[in-house]
């Protein structure tokens, strides 16, 4: 298996200005946070290497899918860091969702990454299901590749303080990742199995695909052994050096 559950939930975003100081955010203080609520095995952080499209996909696996309506997750959700309510206000064009994976291949997570957002035809679902696990099965088994994972949205998540700063959430749509450790290889390999012209006979209707980077990955083991940092006012944010 590619992940260390079944369940994950998924991110796509822009920030409206300064990503290094979201990025600091994110791996400084927010990661930390949301890898000490029960249920958050994983976290991930990958940024868009092509074109257009969301800066970052962000991935946390989780144990469940009932991580969503939790108690102690739904909790941080409304109770923002000063930190993270500042965030918050230049996170644009959010789309987030948990998600059930449905197939897999291979295991572990390259440094590289396809990602593939899609809706499946009318009617095509069996068929559609069927030959994306069988191309998955294939392209992960490439030299450089590493994993693919394939993942259906559960729902809406709640409405929470968090979201009510930033704007509603987009919903999500289904996934696949596809992952290695070179670059060009993953490029080649997903135009191979899932180029425009063969998912569109399968019955698969793309609204988004980008290739990304591994930036950073944390798990809740990890944050576990590491207690979490003080909070940085903003006057310190900024500073380069030691922050302690």
């Amino acid at each position: 298996m590619a992940l260390m559950s079944d369940a994950a939930m998924v991110l796509f975003c822009d920030v409206a200005d300064d990503a290094e100081e979201h990025d600091d955010w994110h791996t400084y203080e927010h990661m930390h946070e949301r890898l000490s609520i029960e249920g958050f095995l994983r976290g991930t952080r990958w940024v868009r290497a092509d074109g257009s499209g969301p800066r970052y996909l962000i991935l946390y696996e989780v144990s469940s899918v009932d991580v969503a309506g939790s108690p102690g997750y739904l909790a941080r959700l409304n109770d923002p860091t000063p930190w993270t309510t500042a965030t918050m206000r230049r996170l644009r064009g959010m789309v987030r969702g948990f998600c059930r994976v449905t197939a897999s291949a291979g295991y572990g997570l390259g440094h590289a990454a396809c990602a593939m957002r899609f809706a499946i035809q009318e009617g095509r679902e069996e068929s559609a299901r069927a030959w994306l696990a069988r191309e998955m099965q294939s392209v992960a088994s490439w030299r450089g590749l590493a994993s693919a994972i394939a993942m259906d949205p559960v729902g809406r998540p709640p409405m929470t303080r968090e979201q009510a700063i930033r704007g509603a959430d987009m919903a999500l749509d289904r996934l696949l990742l596809v992952t290695g450790y070179d670059v060009a290889r993953v490029r080649l390999a997903c135009a191979h199995h899932f180029g425009t012209d063969a998912v569109e006979r399968e019955g698969l209707v793309i609204s988004d695909e980008g290739f990304y980077d591994l930036r950073f990955t944390a798990t809740a083991a990890e944050v576990a052994r590491t207690p979490a940092r003080p909070a940085l006012e903003p006057s310190v944010r900024a500073h380069d050096g030691p922050r302690t």
